[in-house]
């Protein structure tokens, strides 16, 4: 197949682009690098059936002509974090959603066979079941969360309307090599990471007793290429561990002091997918165990190396704004 991957040079494209090749299709990425960087394709680089395009998904004059030929296109490119998206809302509407269409447009134009979006499980908001299943409604907390469901919600149209083979999946806690560990203060093993190699307490929010279902980056890549395989449409699917696992948990697996800090708002206690509709429709699990996962990322320590240090004082500051907007 050829196969098209927007945001290939983020952290969850570029393992999935790596898989593709594996599985012997060609891979183009598209991709602006304001999230993703060059150093994640140094293995795809390698392949004769790999290309990469400097292309924003903002401007569709960029795009046109790219999806030509295109079998399967797997759209991953987005802005993520939830402070920057409470700062800058409208950067998160034209990338998330604006450039979403842009992208579906493309696809459409092209006659694609298969089109898979990453959505995120942070369109439930704070749920009041657990596991939290697919009908759960909607319920964003902030600006982030909206635009990807936003971005969901137009795929799902694109598929109804205009007969686009498109399947959405929600993504819970992912984790693994080659996450995003640079700008703003973010997900929780980049900081944990960063504090463990320069002796620093593990700044754990609340008491720790928190719970997230981490999803190891193989198995939502594998996720990926089995519902890229499917004949399935117009469906979203939870993509999850089938455990949650808390906070302290993490920080014995990967052992170090502690220090406590605010719990903040707009945060639910737990997330736990339910993941019975795309074990019964796709026939697909995680395979590995948090503590295996664990364990693969700390043989990749030195990865986390350049990612900024974090203490109570530096994240106060870079949180403010969150418990400004979010606290109720």
């Amino acid at each position: 197949m050829k196969t098209i991957v927007t945001g290939g040079a983020g952290f969850i494209g570029s393992h999935l682009t790596d898989r593709l090749l594996s599985e012997g299709h060609s891979v183009t990425v598209i991709d602006n690098l304001c999230g993703g960087w060059m150093k994640n394709l140094q293995n795809a680089e390698k392949s004769p059936d790999f290309q990469f395009i400097h292309a924003d998904i903002r401007d569709k004059n960029a795009l046109r002509g790219l999806f030509e030929g295109a079998d399967w296109v797997f759209h991953l490119a987005a802005l993520a974090d939830i402070v920057p998206s409470i700062e800058k809302p409208r950067d998160y509407f034209e990338t998330n959603v604006d450039g979403t269409f842009n992208v579906l447009e493309e696809a459409k134009r092209a006659n694609v066979k298969r089109f898979l979006y990453a959505a995120s499980s942070s369109c439930y908001g704070i749920p009041s079941q657990y596991p939290t299943p697919e009908t759960t409604p909607a319920s964003p907390q902030y600006p982030y969360a909206l635009t990807k469901y936003l971005g969901e919600q137009l795929v799902m149209h694109w598929a109804q309307i205009y007969n686009l083979p498109a399947l959405s999946l929600r993504l819970f806690n992912v984790f693994g090599p080659r996450s995003r560990t640079t700008g703003c203060y973010g997900a929780v093993f980049g900081v944990f990471l960063a504090q463990k190699l320069n002796g620093k307490p593990f700044t754990v929010v609340g008491d720790g007793n928190q719970t997230r279902d981490f999803t190891y980056v193989e198995d939502i890549v594998d996720a990926f290429y089995t519902a890229a395989l499917s004949d399935l449409t117009n469906e979203y699917f939870n993509v999850g561990s089938s455990g949650h696992y808390s906070v302290n948990r993490l920080v014995e697996l990967l052992g170090g002091p502690i220090t406590y800090i605010p719990k903040r708002p707009g945060e639910p206690d737990c997330t736990f997918a339910d993941v019975s509709k795309i074990q019964k429709k796709l026939n697909w699990k995680a395979k590995n165990s948090f503590p295996e996962g664990v364990a693969k990322i700390l043989k990749r320590l030195d990865d986390f190396r350049d990612a900024p240090v974090w203490d109570p004082q530096s994240i106060q500051k870079a949180t403010a704004t969150w418990f400004q907007y979010l606290t109720k």
